[in-house]
């Protein structure tokens, strides 16, 4: 199809805010438009896509099958156009967007934290932080600065080293036999939960300590670490975790290390950047933020020792 023959982006909003209304002259009232005019606009959609988007049902409006499928691929047009057009309001104005990206569990856990005190720093870098669980391009996301677990490596983009980690398990108090647990073994007689983006993470536990269990990959998954985290609060069976990212329960009492074995991770956490966005002025303030409080809160008495922290000048 030529793209002289696309719908437009107002046929698209009159259909949207009308199947929304499940009606013209709402939809009219809110576009500040006519109601003929709507109806036009979205028979001239109908039209182009040789589908009927709406049944009219004792004057009422009732979205077809083809509508509703429809309706969900136009609002992810609306929304992409509307993200787009904020974007470029505020690029290179006094007012910066700085797209962030993060695990979802380090996110929350690791990252969050540091974050408080960055807005009054730089009152003009407004973030913008989404999660991500699969490999993406930086480019075409247009991503400025992405958190992820790895080698320490990404295709066109500087990395800096934040965390490393140490994977150790854990469970509720509740669960764990009076006598504790003997050996690493004696865990498989719990829940083993296992972890969809480490499938390898129990096996690897068990073998580092010489032991060997057909029970290794059985047992219910998850996507994230915050999910397993909670399951292993509530009783559900024993997580394998970053001990780093389970210290909030560890501390509180609400999980317990049934077994003190940790297994030092073979990869980290790092900070990643596009190459030819190093001398943004944003993402300057933004990593030099994250490796001060990365680093104050690691040692616990950086500032009262005087400690160094690098800085992009």
């Amino acid at each position: 199809m030529s793209r002289a023959h696309l719908p437009t982006l107002t046929a698209m909003q009159c259909f949207e805010v009308s199947a929304r209304h499940l009606s013209f002259t709402r939809a009219a009232d809110e576009l500040n438009l006519t109601q003929s005019a709507v109806s036009k606009q979205v028979a001239q959609l109908e039209l182009v896509l040789q589908h009927p988007l709406f049944r009219r049902v004792r004057k009422r409006l009732q979205i077809t099958p083809e509508g509703s499928l429809y309706l969900t691929e136009v609002r992810k047009i609306l929304a992409q156009v509307e993200m787009s057009t904020r974007y470029m309001q505020s690029y290179g104005g006094e007012n910066e967007v700085l797209n962030v990206t993060t695990l979802p569990t380090f996110g929350a856990r690791w990252l969050i934290p540091r974050l408080n005190g960055f807005r009054f720093r730089y009152p003009n870098i407004y973030l913008n932080i989404g999660n991500r669980v699969v490999p993406f391009d930086l480019e075409d996301e247009r991503i400025d600065v992405a958190f992820f677990f790895g080698h320490g490596a990404w295709p066109k983009a500087e990395c800096i080293k934040l965390i490393d980690e140490k994977m150790v398990p854990v469970c509720s108090p509740a669960i764990l036999p009076p006598g504790g647990v003997d050996d690493p073994l004696s865990l498989t007689r719990l829940v083993l939960m296992q972890s969809a983006t480490r499938p390898e993470a129990w096996h690897d536990w068990f073998q580092a300590q010489g032991c060997y269990t057909e029970h290794s990959y059985h047992g219910p998954r998850f996507d994230t670490f915050y999910m397993a985290l909670r399951a292993a609060r509530s009783g559900c069976g024993v997580a394998l975790v970053p001990k780093f990212l389970a210290q909030e329960e560890l501390t509180a009492g609400h999980l317990v290390v049934p077994w003190p074995f940790a297994l030092a991770s073979r990869d980290a956490y790092y900070l990643a950047y596009p190459e030819h966005k190093g001398e943004m002025a944003k993402l300057k303030g933004f990593i030099n933020w994250i490796l001060e409080h990365r680093d104050i809160m690691r040692c616990g008495i950086a500032e009262q020792v005087g400690s160094k922290v690098p800085h992009l000048d």
